[in-house]
Formats: C-alpha cells, sequence, structure tokens
C-alpha cells in the first residue's frame, strides 16, 4: 500500500472509531475504495468518493468528498455508505 493510501486509511479508521461505525472488514474491497479515494485525491485534488461521478463542478463535486454529504444517512437507514467502507457495528458486511 502507498503513503497516500494508507494515510487515508488511517484517517478512515479515526472517523469510524469517531462515530462508532467500522470499516469494511473484507479487506480486499476496503482495499479499493481505499486506492480509490487515493487516486482520486492525486488526480483531482481531493479524495472524492470513488463510487459516486464527478461532475467536473468543484462546488457540485465538494458534496462527493469522502466523507460525502450522503454517508451519514446512508449508514443509519441502510447499515453502510454507499461506497461500503463504514458499516454500523450491529449491521457489518456480509
Amino acid at each position: 500500500m502507498e503513503e497516500e493510501e494508507e494515510e487515508i486509511l488511517e484517517w478512515a479508521k479515526q472517523y469510524a472509531a469517531k462515530h462508532h461505525w467500522m470499516l469494511n472488514t473484507d479487506v480486499k474491497k476496503l482495499e479499493l475504495v481505499i486506492r480509490g479515494l487515493a487516486r482520486n485525491k492525486r488526480k483531482f485534488g481531493e479524495a472524492y468518493c470513488p463510487c459516486r461521478l464527478r461532475t467536473g463542478d468543484t462546488e457540485k463535486d465538494a458534496a462527493i468528498i469522502c466523507p460525502c454529504i450522503y454517508h451519514e444517512d446512508e449508514i443509519a437507514n441502510e447499515g453502510s455508505c454507499h461506497c461500503r467502507l463504514y458499516f454500523r457495528k450491529d449491521a457489518p458486511p456480509e
């Protein structure tokens, strides 16, 4: 794992702990999302959610910088965010 990916993973772990969530326990899926966040940060300057489409409009795309504006509702209602990065502890990945 690259240094930037490790930094994003560490940040994601801390963010999950702060909110009493957990990260995806499927290491391959977790690494895929982390890689996508790092790639978007390198390519576009922000860690845009790799599961959502950028419009190219910086103002609109600000909504999908991880953690995106949708993640809390998705986790509360569906048990995980769209990317399946964060999970409620009572709704672990299958």
